[in-house]
């Protein structure tokens, strides 16, 4: 299957999309990246007028190609709002054509609760492995692939299970929160239809959520694109570029610590959202991108 772009139009790079930290079940295998997007295998290449896609098992519905990478999106007009200052303009130079996903909510979740303190090969690590002990299988090109586990897979496991998978303290967290889901006390895709704070506040009830692991969930399925979540990049980005939006004892506190209260976190998240405005959270996608592939010279 494919779908057509113009490029004048909806400019969009599958390999910035896909490469920038936001998502932790895709691989690049030659010319073709496989992911697992809900309950089916991926496999997409971009071309020069398009994507190029097959699915396993194969899906009716074209659109979601479209849905997943927010094609939908006026990029155009987004990246023209953010663009304040000549850092996020060098971003936005650079990675061109990047786009916040719309991943499906229960697997963001506990992806996001697995970041804590991780970095992104430790977090794919412990999403495989939760997808191969709770998952199905799904075999393609002669490659396995699994679904990421239901929320009551997950609450019916036991924490010895979960242990197993390499999950550490985050194994009583994952298991607590879904137990909640799966009795059915919080509907996720009902969040879509509250107001970031409101939603925000609902997501920091869950165990293992804080507040940013709130945003990014915010930002990555529940369609709050004001959401700005602060992690060492752009606590880093913020104490270096933009200063001047602090005071001086906030920044001095701030700068002489490695961890920020939530407090701190809230101050830096204010500025972002403000500052870029509604589309904050493409702000922090290209900067976080950015600061991070200027440190490993990607």
């Amino acid at each position: 299957m494919r779908v057509r772009l113009d490029s004048t139009k909806v400019p969009f790079s599958l390999d910035h999309t896909l490469e920038c930290g936001q998502l932790f079940r895709w691989q690049k295998l030659g010319d073709w990246w496989y992911g697992v997007v809900e309950d089916m295998v991926v496999k997409i290449k971009q071309t020069a007028d398009g994507l190029t896609f097959q699915t396993f098992p194969e899906r009716t519905k074209e659109d979601f190609i479209e849905n997943y990478f927010r094609l939908d999106d006026d990029l155009p007009s987004i990246l023209d709002q953010i663009s304040k200052d000549e850092l996020i303009r060098s971003a936005i130079e650079r990675f061109h054509g990047l786009r916040i996903s719309r991943q499906e909510p229960w697997e963001c979740l506990i992806s996001y609760i697995c970041a804590t303190y991780k970095s992104i090969p430790a977090i794919k690590n412990m999403i495989l492995n939760l997808s191969r002990r709770f998952g199905e299988k799904i075999t393609v090109n002669e490659r396995d692939f699994y679904m990421f586990p239901k929320p009551s897979d997950l609450a019916r496991a036991s924490l010895r299970e979960l242990r197993g998978c390499k999950l550490g303290f985050r194994a009583e967290r994952i298991l607590e929160t879904s137990k909640i889901l799966d009795r059915g006390e919080l509907n996720l895709e009902d969040l879509k239809k509250t107001g970031y704070e409101k939603a925000k506040q609902k997501l920091l009830s869950l165990q293992g959520v804080g507040q940013k692991v709130a945003d990014c969930v915010l930002l990555f399925s529940l369609d709050k694109l004001e959401a700005f979540p602060v992690d060492v990049w752009i606590r880093r980005a913020v104490l270096e570029f933009y200063p001047r939006y602090f005071e001086y004892s906030f920044f001095e506190r701030v700068s002489s610590k490695s961890t920020i209260t939530p407090h701190e976190y809230e101050t830096i998240s204010s500025f972002g959202r403000e500052y870029f405005g509604k589309y904050a959270g493409y702000a922090q996608e290209y900067l976080f991108h950015s600061l991070r592939a200027r440190e490993i010279r990607l």
